[in-house]
């Protein structure tokens, strides 16, 4: 299914259930002939909804890269297309951000700053991500950077993301300046219900993010940024509850369930798991492994080999063809892709395991069905547990004051706790705290015994592990640090990619892009994002 299909389907049935939420959504304009306040309650959701939608290619393309999933042969053997990333990138501007746009301007004529304040604070977030994803890209105050003009100059990434931090700082100043703590009527707030306090905290931790992407550029301001948002932490996000996260609904017609649900549990299955994250979580004693990978079958193994422990994935840069293998390759389990939790025991661990062992395991492994999860997954943008890790690494890299030991821990604690509560609530078992805590305590006295550069090395990892199901926050980490150290490809076709493949109908289209844009595409692959020194 084309993602454009797939955003359509989501967007139609995510807007369904906020109107039926509201018994009077029709009545929301007294005035037929004036319908500017219903434009806004329609369009909030939408931009929302467009966002993550749009994000599929993009998401599943770049967990390939870090090695979370492998979504295509090409790209997991570093070869790009220019068709690879042209939905998010067509999406992104012909459908999210025009719309953001069209609240920004239509909210301020109305004086409706909840909806302009949430608006902007979107729209940073997703152009800076456009940003660290492709580096120069479109870019205005207005809607030129849609179907306005179908030329659109491209603007440095280190200027762009100038502009988004002066348009946060204006968003959070919206928001503060509207009364009361609800900010639109909550059924035109699918992420956070119109809550003032959590826009606020998603703005700050968006900045937080920011200012650590760009430390390479400028420790000192980043230092200082960072600095001052520390001075009240509380006003970052504080709480798995308050995490940036869309989640995806269980209706099957029409279709609202998260895309690797539905890439996998209905039909012919696209994806391999990452056999690089399976052997990481399965040799370190992680028990989010039950969690992030489904078995089909209890004794597959790589190369659909039949003497293993049923978790069947593909090594990265395996360019071979696959098998008939539909049945028996490994899929996504519980979170965050709402699937089924894996409850079957597992034939080989280690006799030493304390928390991924086979205490409880009364399930059976079985081939997936529609019917098999409920699809009700999440797509975790920014959370509680990666504001911890972004704390750690700050402080272990720009001497911010904080405390790195604590917030490793606490990162670690948030995650496992998130993971856990989603998993109860959606058909899977929960971690007792007992075991989250212990386990935390064993990565904290790995931390103690660690240096400088061991220490960072752990918060990387444990970032990454936690950050599974967002390969493009990762794939930025992955270019900034070198951390975690990733295996090697069996047979790359081309170096690690340090930005994408721009959309071939942009070049193909946009005639300010110089007489060789096929250049320009090919330049992609070798130059870094301006934050990667």
């Amino acid at each position: 299914m084309r993602l454009k299909h797939i955003t359509q389907v989501i967007g139609i049935a995510a807007l369904l259930s906020v109107a039926g939420g509201c018994s009077k959504f029709v009545d929301i304009n007294s005035d037929p002939n004036n319908p500017t306040t219903a434009q806004l309650s329609l369009l909030l959701p939408s931009t929302e909804i467009s966002l993550v939608g749009n994000m599929y290619a993009l998401n599943s393309g770049t967990a390939t890269f870090v090695q979370h999933t492998i979504f295509t042969n090409g790209l997991s053997r570093y070869q790009q297309q220019g068709t690879s990333f042209d939905d998010p990138w067509t999406g992104f501007y012909t459908q999210t951000l025009n719309d953001l746009q069209s609240i920004i301007t239509s909210g301020a004529a109305q004086d409706q700053w909840g909806y302009v304040g949430i608006a902007r604070l979107e729209k940073a977030y997703l152009v800076t991500l456009m940003v660290d994803m492709w580096g120069d890209i479109p870019y205005s105050e207005g809607t030129e950077e849609g179907p306005v003009n179908v030329s659109p100059p491209f603007l440095k990434g280190a200027d762009i993301y100038e502009k988004c931090l002066v348009l946060i700082d204006s968003a959070l100043a919206n928001l503060n300046s509207v009364a009361g703590t609800s900010l639109v009527p909550a059924t035109a707030d699918p992420i956070y219900a119109g809550s003032k306090t959590a826009w606020i905290s998603m703005g700050r931790s968006l900045q937080l993010k920011l200012y650590n992407g760009i430390r390479l550029v400028d420790p000192t301001r980043s230092a200082n940024a960072i600095k001052a948002l520390l001075t009240d932490p509380s006003k970052l996000i504080s709480s798995n509850t308050a995490d940036f996260t869309f989640k995806f609904g269980t209706v099957q017609n029409p279709n609202n369930r998260h895309p690797w649900h539905r890439s996998e549990y209905q039909g012919g299955k696209s994806f391999y798991m990452s056999q690089s994250l399976i052997d990481l979580l399965f040799n370190n004693d992680d028990p989010r492994l039950r969690y992030y990978i489904s078995r089909q079958n209890t004794t597959a193994g790589l190369n659909n080999s039949n003497n293993s422990n049923g978790y069947y994935g593909r090594n990265p840069g395996d360019g071979t063809a696959s098998p008939a293998d539909q049945s028996r390759r490994s899929s996504f389990g519980i979170y965050p892709a709402g699937g089924r939790f894996d409850n079957a025991a597992i034939n080989n661990l280690p006799p030493a395991n304390l928390y991924l062992t086979n205490t409880g395991a009364t399930g059976t492994a079985k081939v997936l069905a529609v019917t098999d999860g409920t699809g009700a997954g999440i797509m975790p943008m920014i959370t509680y547990a990666m504001v911890k890790f972004i704390r750690a690494e700050a402080a272990l890299t720009l001497a911010t004051g904080d405390d790195a030991r604590i917030s490793f821990r606490d990162g670690i604690t948030a995650h496992l706790s998130s993971m856990s509560s989603y998993a109860a609530a959606n058909g899977g078992n929960a971690l007792a705290q007992t075991a989250i805590d212990a386990f935390a305590a064993r990565l904290v006295a790995q931390y103690d015994a660690a240096d400088d550069a061991g220490k960072l090395n752990l918060v990387m990892t444990q970032k990454y592990i936690a950050q599974y199901g967002n390969g493009m926050e990762t794939y930025s980490d992955y270019r900034r640090t070198g951390l975690p150290v990733l295996r090697t490809p069996l047979s790359p076709l081309n170096t690690f990619p340090l930005r994408l493949y721009y959309s071939e109908a942009e070049l193909t289209a946009n005639t300010n892009l110089g007489a060789d844009p096929g250049q320009l595409q090919l330049a992609q692959q070798t130059t870094p994002v301006f934050w990667d020194k």
